[in-house]
């Protein structure tokens, strides 16, 4: 089975013949095959290792692995999901490994992670990791390799200091926590000796040319797709968002130098073409790109597009769309509500969105699935009456076109500038009303679970005290009720979920990554949410669903 699975793999690179004093790594995707090969951060790292000659890679998933060194030196995990960290432990455990740094001594290997749930807030995972890296991998890989090999002979410890002083290089264990009590917010997070910098920059890659697929095989979970990472990071900046905020600047690949040379290398093993990117039509040659991949040559593509910029849908594009084999669009509205649009900072109003379903039909569409959210900071019920009435119109001015709203959760997260707001408790009761409201319309609805946006929402704002509790959840089950019977078993121990989820906390507070620094000073997001908060309600710089006077609370 595993040999079979690797064996149909088609590889667009060239793999290296290891020295004989190669560095034996594993690097692991902590889920099945299908899922971690259709990563494209995953492929690009992997396929980087396997072109050095200074490093023998294996790769392990949870269901199948290629053979495995017997005695490794470094393992790292890429990470895409926060709830897959209990297969980071379960695969650690499966090769003998301790799950926490504490317990490793210098006869283990290093192991270090990557990926954006790490590079947002790493704390809650801190103490399972020995290396963080945070960033962009292009610089950052080659640095900690080379770092790691001047050391490489060298004590555990003496590894660890070392690698914490290279720019990027996040070492948990060389940073001291202190709190305000024992269940109280962070108090300080200082490194425990001089050499160690007290701030840890994300490193971010600057060059124009982008990613794109390593390997194509029918067995990822898109079938013999091959992706093409068109741009980097998103200028619209809606102030909820961690693909926008903690991936600036907004970057794009050069079209003759790095994406077509691309698209043409990956159409010759394979029809199926995907363009990634958090907003693929803002590429400045968006109409160029489409024009190239509308060749007679590339008749038979099927092309997929990430979730498009609203009012960038042309009939244009959902023409060549509709010939590629790409039956619906997806964009992200938000709401149908000017007000909340204005509060997170997205720049589209509903005439956009009513254009956009229209074109979307006249381009011969079938479906068009659009992108909201409930709890947004804000909010107020006549808020999501207007979002009802938006999707009716919708419904009128695009009649047999199939309509899903797919809504989420407000969840806050790192680095953004609603990092300080927490989880608005009315939110399921907010997507019940959605539902009752949009099914007898023909809507499909699909609501996000939002007991699973409370866990989420705990591990991106939470802190290492997490980690002791990430361990009894794994150990109860990992089922919602193990997390509510781990917080029933610590309770004393670390902060309520009401403090981690729900709470808005004081900008003065020291967050739990305040020695993380993302692309944007603080005072930058501070100004962000002063604008934001600028749009609320009168009513609610009392005491409503937030609590406190607001604009007394971001003067705080």
């Amino acid at each position: 089975m595993t040999s079979s699975v690797f064996a149909s793999e088609r590889l667009l690179f060239t793999p290296t013949t290891p020295n004989n004093d190669a560095i034996p790594l594993i690097f692991a995707f902590p889920n099945e095959y299908s899922v971690g090969i259709t990563s494209l951060g995953y492929q690009v790292v992997w396929a980087t290792l396997a072109m050095r000659d200074d490093v023998q890679v294996s790769r392990l998933f949870t269901d199948i692995h290629e053979q495995l060194p017997r005695k490794p030196e470094i393992i790292g995990f890429s990470i895409s999901w926060e709830l897959d960290y209990v297969n980071i432990l379960n695969l650690l455990e499966s090769l003998e490994i301790p799950i926490r740094t504490t317990s490793r001594d210098d006869s283990h290997p290093i192991i270090f992670g990557g990926g954006p749930v790490l590079t947002a807030n790493p704390e809650p995972f801190a103490d399972f990791f020995d290396v963080i890296l945070l960033g962009d991998g292009e610089n950052l890989l080659g640095n900690f390799i080379e770092a790691y090999k001047d050391v490489r002979n060298a004590s555990r410890q003496t590894q660890l200091k070392t690698l914490a002083q290279i720019p990027g290089i996040y070492v948990p264990s060389m940073y001291e926590v202190e709190y305000q009590a024992i269940d109280g917010a962070v108090k300080s997070i200082k490194p425990i000796s001089p050499e160690i910098p007290t701030l840890v920059q994300k490193q971010t890659y600057r060059g124009n040319t982008l990613s794109a697929s390593t390997v194509v095989t029918q067995n990822a979970a898109w079938e013999n797709i091959y992706m093409v990472e068109v741009v980097r990071s998103c200028p619209e900046m809606c102030r909820f968002c961690l693909a926008s905020y903690l991936t600036l600047p907004f970057r794009t690949a050069s079209l003759e130098g790095s994406l077509i040379p691309a698209i043409d290398r990956g159409l010759e093993v394979t029809n199926r073409l995907g363009l990634l990117g958090a907003s693929v039509t803002q590429h400045p040659e968006f109409e160029v790109l489409l024009d190239y991949i509308n060749q007679p040559k590339y008749d038979d593509v099927r092309l997929s597009i990430a979730s498009v910029r609203t009012n960038t849908v042309t009939v244009q594009l959902a023409k060549t769309l509709a010939q590629r084999d790409t039956r619906s669009l997806t964009i992200a509205v938000e709401s149908g509500s000017e007000k909340l649009r204005q509060i997170v900072n997205k720049k589209l109003h509903n005439d956009e969105i009513i254009q956009a379903a229209a074109n979307a039909k006249a381009g011969g569409l079938s479906g068009l699935k659009l992108y909201g959210m409930v709890g947004i900071p804000g909010e107020e019920p006549e808020d999501l009456e207007q979002t009802v009435a938006m999707m009716r119109n919708i419904k009128k001015a695009a009649p047999g076109l199939r309509l899903t709203l797919g809504c989420s959760t407000f969840v806050p997260k790192a680095h953004t500038p609603f990092q300080w707001f927490g989880v608005n408790k009315q939110a399921e009761k907010r997507l019940q009303l959605l539902q009752k409201q949009l099914k007898p319309q023909g809507i499909d609805f699909r609501p996000e679970s939002y007991n699973w946006s409370i866990i989420q929402a705990l591990l991106s704002r939470g802190d290492r005290r997490l980690s002791h509790f990430l361990e009894l959840t794994r150990n109860f089950g990992d089922s919602l009720g193990s997390y509510k019977r781990a917080f029933k078993q610590l309770k004393g121990q670390l902060p309520d979920l009401d403090f981690y989820v729900h709470a808005n906390w004081s900008t003065e507070q020291v967050l739990p990554w305040s020695h993380l620094q993302g692309p944007l000073p603080q005072s930058t997001l501070l100004k962000h949410l002063a604008d934001a908060t600028s749009h609320f309600q009168s009513s609610q710089q009392g005491t409503g669903d937030w609590g406190l006077g607001i604009k007394d609370w971001v003067a705080n």
